[in-house]
């Protein structure tokens, strides 16, 4: 019998060796190196959500005329993956949500620790979910001051949470949006990894997760990362926030962002910084079904079809109210696909090795579905950006002009769009293409760690797996779609 599952050292995510370094760049580089490099960063994402929260309140009820609905909706969404795609998780990097913390701290330290039965991905799968759910529901998408309130909701949840407990506790436990990011930016090319890993072995002070002093006992003067990642150990990109505090506190200069081979990092077995042991780590487990099974229901919910189907549950059940309904649509599609395709999946798995744990089963191999997941977002919420990209010329205007009182911008160009539906399938399903071909290749060096002679049965139950959900995909962005937030809807 095989042991494909076991408590060891990671090895090395990538090959060893001289790899590219953005912060070696001449320009970027330099500039990433600052210290005050992230708070440059933040400060004008910052006062972009300013203006939208006074927007939301202030400004037209229509959703595609307000800069609340459409840039969170529709430009935010999608510019996050796109750059989780191409870089990393930069959007963590530029929080807004973490500035009024930063200033609080300054004055008022946190007391307490996280509560320890609370220390993994529990509350954030919630509020994962719960944002999914409230957003079909209350049309989110389509209710200004409804955007403006989640807005004001996230600064105040970041800054209750972080002021009250010691670390990154917000980011690490709570956010969901710094999850889906976690997630999706393992398929990212770039990664915060050390250069030297004989440096760090030859560190004494462990500054990069400690912090980096004046001097022996001396006061802190930079912090060391506050998601408790000790970089010699850790493994690409889960609960990175590329906040680069281990870059300032690291005396040796042997941390960078380094390229590696996207998704790779989920193939890693054994302990790794933060995560522990993913093969048994329920909680991730949980939060990736509803990273890629949410993808597909997230998607499907804005077709077509959905009406129908609620229409006809409507009619089966004798229900009148939208949110029963919808209700069983998230039941089915977050909780008994997942449980049929996942667990058929594991118990071939264990028939093809001859044993092994379910649930250690599940756990492994379903993050081999991961690439497949942000291709769908990648997919859905770049619709959603191609097609109402240059929709927020008008609305900028428009909303200049009414501060202003006159036409200081000129009238605006309603006219503008983006790209039309049929322009962006051949996009939507490259993306598609893409993250199913990661997920193949993904879910191959998964079987060929567990069962080295017959890899190919251990293989076809997952590949199954991504492939019914890649159809399901492909067949839901094949339907007519929802133009929401834009004035084409």
């Amino acid at each position: 019998m095989n042991a494909p599952f076991h408590d060891s050292v990671p090895e090395t995510a990538v090959p060893t060796g001289r790899r590219f370094d953005v912060l070696g760049l001449p320009v970027v580089g330099s500039f990433l190196r600052r210290r005050w490099a992230r708070l440059a960063l933040q400060l004008p994402v910052l006062l972009v959500a300013l203006v939208m929260i006074a927007h939301a309140f202030f400004g037209p009820d229509l959703a595609p005329k307000n800069l609340a609905s459409l840039l969170t909706w529709v430009h935010f969404r999608g510019l996050v993956v796109l750059v989780l795609l191409l870089a990393g998780n930069l959007f963590c990097m530029a929080c807004p949500f973490m500035l009024p913390r930063e200033l609080a701290r300054r004055w008022v330290s946190p007391r307490w620790e996280w509560p320890r039965r609370l220390r993994n991905k529990g509350p954030a799968i919630i509020l994962f979910v719960g944002v999914l759910f409230v957003y079909e529901w209350l049309d989110l998408w389509a209710d200004p001051w409804a955007t403006g309130w989640l807005i004001v909701g996230y600064f105040a949840a970041a800054f209750a949470v972080d002021l009250l407990f010691k670390r990154a506790s917000f980011c690490k436990y709570v956010c969901p949006v710094g999850q889906f990011n976690f997630l999706a930016s393992t398929a990212s090319p770039l990664e915060v990894a050390v250069k030297d890993p004989d440096a760090c072995a030859a560190c004494r002070t462990k500054d990069c997760l400690a912090g980096r002093r004046a001097g022996p006992g001396g006061p802190l003067v930079q912090r060391g990362c506050e998601l408790d990642l000790f970089l010699p150990r850790k493994v690409g990109n889960l609960d990175c926030t590329f906040c680069l505090d281990c870059v300032q506190a690291c005396p040796h200069d042997n941390i960078g962002i380094l390229a590696r081979v996207p998704a790779e990092e989920l193939a890693v077995p054994g302990l790794r910084s933060g995560a522990g042991n993913p093969d048994r780590r329920t909680d991730w487990t949980l939060l990736t079904v509803v990273f890629v099974f949410g993808a597909v229901l997230n998607a499907f919910a804005m077709t077509s079809p959905v009406h129908a189907l609620g229409q006809a549950v409507a009619r089966a059940t004798g229900l009148t109210a939208e949110w029963p309904v919808l209700g069983l649509l998230f039941a089915f599609a977050l909780v008994v696909e997942p449980l049929v395709l996942l667990g058929g999946a594991a118990w071939l798995t264990r028939v093809a090795l001859g044993g092994g744990g379910l649930f250690e089963t599940v756990n492994r191999f379903a993050r081999s579905l991961v690439p497949l997941g942000f291709g769908v977002w990648l997919a859905h919420y770049g619709f959603h950006f191609f097609t109402g990209a240059l929709t927020i010329v008008p609305v900028a205007q428009n909303a200049a002009n009414e501060v202003a009182g006159r036409p200081i911008l000129g009238a605006p160009l309603w006219q503008w769009g983006g790209l039309s539906p049929g322009m962006a399938l051949p996009l939507e399903l490259g993306f598609l293409g893409l993250g199913f071909l990661g997920t193949l290749l993904v879910g191959w060096r998964m079987a060929r760690q567990a069962a080295p002679a017959r890899p190919a049965r251990v293989f076809a139950p997952w590949a199954m797996v991504g492939l019914i959900l890649f159809a399901t995909a492909c067949w839901t962005l094949l339907q007519p779609m929802d133009m929401r937030g834009t004035f084409m809807s």
